[in-house]
């Protein structure tokens, strides 16, 4: 990680200069894109979970709990707003770079090549050092067939990949539990298939994919694997809700999850990228993006660093074996 940081610096002149320049005459590719840690993962913080803060407190607390970077919001009602992307991501990104954070992972509605703010955001991340965004979530509408939707997302996200090449970005999907396109991780393949499988690919979500996929989930994940772009981390366990049996989120280790082996797999795959960390079990409201939380603010990053210090010592464990 030291060595990921020690590179990042080096760029800060260079970044500095470029973002004061109309975007206009910022190239994406003058910036060098942060590299990836090969002696062991990035891990970036959700910053869904640090919306009651700005961007120089979000970037000061997370650089000090031990995080590589933040994955920002850059969507509506979150840390970037979408229509003010061009004057407040440099914003951000001065922030993260006071603060030695890596500006790489971003969270974003994006869905469509053609739309003009998607254009927007895609080329001033892509110019600012971004590497890696989650796109918006795709559904199956009822008036056609399944096959037809995922030619049609194929054909979408293969138009989302020539701007992502384009600006130096990697597009990820996510695999979320419910009715959306990837919940069965098994037709996601059909889609990203379609691509180039180098600016769009998958962003695998072990929480959702064990909920919809059971005790298959490791079949899932051998399916998925070559597309697979970032991560994300949470954990949870089955339980009544009021009744009803659901998923109930719980930190890590504290669930279903076995994270051990899980990583045994991703090492066997060589699977190095992006990790984003999510806490969406109780934290004063901090779990699902709220801009006043009812805790106090130590608790919330104390509950942070102990996730990310079983994330590390967990991920430390399996490549010492």
């Amino acid at each position: 990680m030291k060595r990921t940081r020690r590179q990042f610096l080096k760029q800060s002149t260079l970044a500095g200069s470029a973002m004061i320049l109309p975007l206009s005459g910022i190239a994406g590719h003058l910036i060098e894109k942060p590299k990836i840690n090969e002696a062991g993962p990035n891990i970036f913080l959700f910053s869904k979970h640090l919306q009651f803060l700005d961007y120089d407190a979000m970037s000061a607390a997370t650089a000090e709990m031990g995080f590589n970077g933040v994955d920002l919001t850059v969507r509506p009602n979150g840390h970037v707003s979408p229509e003010k992307v061009i004057d407040d991501l440099p914003k951000a990104v001065e922030a993260m770079k006071k603060n030695n954070l890596l500006p790489v992972m971003m969270t974003t509605n994006v869905l469509d090549a053609r739309n003009k703010e998607t254009s927007s955001v895609l080329k001033t991340a892509g110019a600012l050092g971004f590497s890696h965004y989650r796109t918006g979530w795709l559904s199956y509408p009822e008036d056609r067939s399944i096959d037809e939707s995922q030619a049609i997302y194929a054909q979408q996200f293969k138009e989302l990949e020539i701007i992502n090449k384009k600006h130096g970005l990697v597009g990820c999907y996510q695999n979320h539990a419910g009715n959306h396109v990837g919940a069965p991780i098994w037709d996601l393949p059909p889609i990203l298939g379609q691509t180039q499988n180098e600016h769009m690919g998958c962003q695998y979500d072990i929480r959702h994919a064990m909920v919809e996929g059971g005790n298959c989930w490791e079949l899932g994940l051998r399916r998925i694997q070559p597309y697979i772009k970032s991560i994300v981390i949470k954990d949870f366990r089955w339980g009544k809700v009021n009744g009803k049996w659901q998923p109930v989120n719980t930190p890590l280790g504290e669930g279903m999850v076995d994270f051990e082996h899980y990583f045994t797999l991703l090492k066997k795959y060589n699977i190095n990228v992006p990790i984003s960390l999510h806490l969406e079990y109780d934290l004063g409201g901090a779990q699902r993006g709220a801009s006043k939380i009812s805790i106090p603010q130590k608790e919330v990053f104390k509950q942070m660093k102990k996730d990310l210090t079983y994330l590390k010592e967990t991920w430390q464990k399996v490549n010492q074996q």
